[in-house]
């Protein structure tokens, strides 16, 4: 992973490939942003009419490089655009400045060092910076069959290396907090980067076992509690929701308890990650051209799996137990069929009438075993509903919640984290559309409002009293196409951030 330091240098005097700075949109033209003082002087004061001849405008995520100036140790200058110039006495919006970095760090993939000279007037901005940068570097190396191998299969190639140390300039290196920034940037980014890792694993090489396994790993290195419910213990357990779609495969389905565990803590979160690792739609398959890109359906667990190890990375006097309900959705002659009738862990009965609405069958036994510990507030994550990509776009996460005030409070720190999310109700008068004549509920309800049909069914199986919030992550999960800012192309590890940051407000006795 790529490296994060708090350099003492200035821009002029650092030895790297490249010193990155800030631009952005004026009145009259492209405006040189703070933190990059020492390269505009090395230019003349002309560093911004020079990135306007070769078309610079300051855009958001533009990059311009440039050969340095005499007088700058390193060889190139590459300008990223911030957009527009904001209000005297306003500084850069924390998420302009963690998508610039990505957009730059991006550009550099295959530089061993680059000194960022981006405006950092706090250690909140110097957080913003890192991550941005750490995201933005990141790389999947896909499984390669030919050529040299690290031994894992993936073909080693220093052009598509990531950025090898991001060097932060002016971050004050003896400055605790931020130190302290600088640290939470780096455990934070390895836990996201850990759950883009899991999404884009093709799924012969992700079932539930070894994703089981994974949890078992990290438990082992970072302290954490785990437990693990096979498919012999699922069934004696009762958990027809895990196994009633998990039958028809092959790789049978697991339930994973990974926690942990503060001395200090008062409160607990329990988060629950959907976790269908393939999903072909089981008996109600999916139309041809909806599979290929199915190995994310699972990107809810992962997200859920860093968001405890990063708690434990960082610390947090709170408890955090994660639960990832893990299945593989396949058609068989032992497959769940449209018509049948499962019984729940809760005891509640449900009909099948799809069985591509499989997520919610397994996130229904999750939510009802973590309720059993009574926790002070449930979050589930998951790639739920194209109906909520077709509501809000490939960008944005919707939330629904059973408590308006928690659901509020999720929304507030998703948006401050820089996770595009949107609040969404639950109307009452849909939940009647899920009535079943030879069960409690059906899984499926009214098309129109199926974001919010499937939200109502989770409800369902969350404990009395306790506050819940949904999390529908299937737009915003797997980006297709061109990477931007620090978003990759493939798995994103997308609602990480804002489960860590509601982590951390608990911790300090905030949890809304």
């Amino acid at each position: 992973m790529t490296a994060l330091t708090l350099s003492t240098s200035s821009a002029a005097t650092l030895r790297a490939d490249a010193v990155v700075v800030g631009v952005a949109k004026g009145a009259k033209g492209v405006v040189v942003a703070p933190g990059a003082e020492a390269v505009d002087k090395a230019f003349g004061g002309k560093l911004a009419a020079v990135l306007e001849t070769l078309g610079a405008s300051g855009a958001e995520g533009e990059v311009t490089k440039l050969p340095a100036a005499d007088g700058l140790k390193a060889p190139v200058v590459l300008a990223v655009g911030l957009g527009e110039t904001p209000a005297k006495g306003d500084g850069f919006g924390h998420e302009a400045l963690r998508r610039a970095a990505g957009s730059a760090a991006r550009a550099l993939t295959g530089s061993k060092k680059a000194g960022f000279a981006l405006p950092v007037e706090d250690p909140e901005a110097a957080a913003a910076v890192g991550e941005g940068a750490l995201l933005g570097a990141y790389t999947y190396t896909p499984n390669r069959g030919n050529g040299a191998s690290n031994g894992k299969g993936k073909k080693d190639d220093a052009k598509s290396a990531p950025l090898g140390e991001v060097a932060l300039l002016g971050g004050k290196p003896r400055d605790k907090e931020f130190k302290a920034a600088a640290a939470r940037s780096e455990s934070l980014a390895a836990e996201i980067n850990r759950a883009r890792d899991l999404i884009n694993l093709p799924p012969n090489d992700l079932d539930p076992k070894t994703f089981a396994a994974e949890a078992q790993t990290a438990a082992k290195e970072f302290g954490l509690k785990v437990e693990v419910l096979d498919e012999k213990a699922l069934k004696k357990g009762g958990y027809g929701g895990l196994m009633g779609v998990g039958q028809g495969s092959q790789s049978p389905p697991r339930l994973v308890r990974i926690a942990y565990t503060h001395p200090k803590a008062d409160k607990t979160l329990a988060l629950v990650g959907k976790g269908i690792t393939y999903d072909s739609g089981g008996i109600s398959l999916k139309p041809a051209g909806h599979n290929e890109t199915m190995k994310c359906d699972m990107s809810g667990a992962a997200a859920v799996f860093a968001a405890v190890v990063a708690a434990a990375r960082l610390g947090l006097a709170v408890n955090v137990t994660g639960w990832l309900a893990l299945a593989e959705n396949m058609p068989s002659g032992s497959a769940t069929r449209p018509g049948d009738v499962l019984t729940m862990y809760s005891g509640k009965t449900v009909e099948v009438l799809n069985t591509d609405a499989e997520g919610r069958l397994v996130l229904a036994d999750a939510l009802t075993r973590a309720s059993e510990e009574s926790p002070d507030a449930i979050v589930d994550v998951a790639t739920l509903t194209g109906a909520m990509v077709l509501a809000l776009g490939h960008r944005t996460f919707g939330i629904m919640a059973n408590d308006d005030a928690f659901r509020t409070s999720v929304h507030e720190i998703a948006e401050e984290v820089g996770e595009q999310s949107w609040p969404m109700p639950m109307p009452s008068e849909l939940r009647k559309g899920m009535d079943s004549p030879v069960a409690d509920l059906a899984n499926m309800g009214e098309r129109m409002g199926g974001g919010l049909v499937a939200g109502l069914f989770l409800k369902e199986f969350v404990g009395e009293d306790i506050p819940w919030a949904h999390l529908d992550i299937a737009g915003p999960a797997f980006h297709e196409g061109a990477p931007w800012g620090y978003t990759p192309k493939g798995g994103t590890g997308s609602a990480v951030r804002t489960l860590v940051r509601l982590a951390e407000r608990t911790a300090a006795g905030d949890l809304g």
